[in-house]
């Protein structure tokens, strides 16, 4: 599957702010998680999209590697924290858990002149070891 576009989701009003960056990507173990996998995670980029605090988002997944990889940006801290406390986010953390091969997280902060990210950036952060 390609990677969705960035989605816009807020333009920061302050362009010499601070935005917060985060990558995840998920390494599921069994190919029968795959597509309940990515339909949950359409359903939390529909979230993102939503969501107060929220600059924007990108998704790309590697099925036929059962990975999926994220990469979002946030006015700070505490819009990622009411994220994923929200549903369906937080469902979906539950639910696929035991399913997780592998999951690596990174965050950095950078201007919101530097929005979008690119994910040669952020493939290289979920490289570095944590």
């Amino acid at each position: 599957m390609p990677t969705l576009p960035w989605a816009t989701v807020e333009r920061p009003a302050d362009p010499s702010a601070t935005a917060v960056f985060m990558a995840s990507r998920f390494t599921l173990r069994r190919w029968r998680d795959v597509l309940p996998f990515f339909r949950d995670s359409m359903r939390i980029r529909r979230q993102v999209r939503a969501a107060d605090g929220a600059y924007g988002v990108t998704l790309s997944a590697h099925p036929l590697r059962r990975e999926f990889l994220t990469l979002s940006a946030w006015r700070d801290d505490a819009a990622v924290r009411a994220l994923v406390a929200a549903e369906p986010h937080r469902s979906a953390m539950r639910k696929y858990r035991p399913a997780m091969a592998d999951a690596a997280f990174r965050f950095w902060s950078a201007p919101v002149g530097s929005l979008p990210p690119t994910w040669d950036e952020a493939k290289r952060r979920l490289a570095e070891p944590e």
